[in-house]
């Protein structure tokens, strides 16, 4: 099995870890966690959750698309959300439904948190997605 890690433009390019993992077989697609940071690594919408949302998904489509795939692709979704309460709910879902089809929603796990990876951010989402061999 061939796997290729993929920084797209258009992200950060980290040093500790791969934005995007394919591996080949019937090709499986795993994005790292995305957060509300732009292509020169600077946090979108500090203190805004609806913004860094909007952020947050933003680049998950551009992940999936520097891979060869799309969102209709994604099967698996884990949410990350610092002090979720109910009420962002709508927030998050209306971020989601700007890149996600109704019809073709992946399965999907939200996990409210404590904290992430740095201070700023209030939301991480990280995605699996299946597509033909190409």
């Amino acid at each position: 099995m061939g796997v290729q890690r993929l920084t797209p433009e258009g992200l950060f390019k980290p040093t500790a870890y791969s934005q995007v993992v394919v591996a080949t077989g019937r090709r499986l697609v795993f994005v790292s966690g995305q957060v509300s940071m732009d292509a020169d690594g600077t946090l979108v919408a500090p203190g805004d959750f609806a913004g860094q949302a909007r952020q947050v998904y933003a680049n998950l489509r551009t992940a999936l698309e520097g891979a060869g795939a799309k969102p209709a692709d994604v099967v698996k979704l884990t949410t990350y959300v610092v002090r979720y309460t109910p009420e962002l709910r709508p927030l998050l879902a209306e971020a989601r439904a700007a890149i996600f089809n109704p019809a073709a929603l992946p399965a999907s796990t939200l996990v409210g948190v404590q904290a992430l990876a740095e201070p700023g951010y209030l939301i991480e989402v990280e995605a699996i997605a299946v597509t033909e061999l190409g």
